[in-house]
């Protein structure tokens, strides 16, 4: 059985928005290479319309990275109302996307990756579909910008503490699993 893994880059001040702008200095090697050995046991990456949009703009031009190798010849699934075709080995999921990723989620396989605590977590919480939750605090005030699960029911945000990591440049990732 398959499990939905969320991970997501947080600012001291909670902020998740635009982790592009603020978050690349703390992606080091060591950071890099334990997201990349992470990449060995996920089959698809899941993305909401606006990280695709972000991400498939150019994350496909990178290459000779094993890392973003890897993330490029992953599948990707993107959950999207108004989206009418996409590119970047990618799959739309049908109008039911938590229907689809629960059956998906049932099958053999290797886990689904979705990167950024996004709108469509509120969906994602409200079926029980997220299995995990690594979220990796950068010692950094961002100071505007949309917060972690702000838009989510707090009722569906019951989770427990699994793991924690820590990294040389000062980021702690926290892992975990809802009840």
């Amino acid at each position: 059985m398959r499990k939905l893994i969320v991970e997501s880059f947080i600012s001291l001040d909670g902020v998740i928005e635009a982790p592009m702008d603020w978050a690349s200095p703390f992606f080091d090697d060591e950071s890099k290479e334990l997201a990349y050995q992470n990449l060995a046991s996920v089959d698809f990456f899941l993305l909401g319309r606006v990280a695709y949009e972000t991400f498939s703009a150019r994350w496909p031009q990178i290459r000779g990275d094993r890392y973003m190798d890897r993330i490029n010849g992953l599948k990707k699934l993107v959950a999207s109302r108004t989206l009418k075709e996409v590119t970047w080995n990618a799959s739309l999921l049908d109008a039911d996307a938590a229907a689809h990723l629960a059956r998906l989620k049932n099958e053999p396989g290797g886990h689904i990756l979705k990167y950024g605590v996004t709108d469509l977590d509120r969906t994602l919480l409200a079926h029980k579909l997220v299995d995990e939750y690594h979220l990796s605090i950068m010692p950094i005030r961002v100071g505007r910008g949309k917060r972690a699960f702000q838009d989510v029911d707090p009722s569906l945000l019951k989770l427990d503490l699994v793991g924690t990591r820590s990294f040389k440049n000062g980021v702690v990732t926290l892992s975990y699993v809802p009840r």
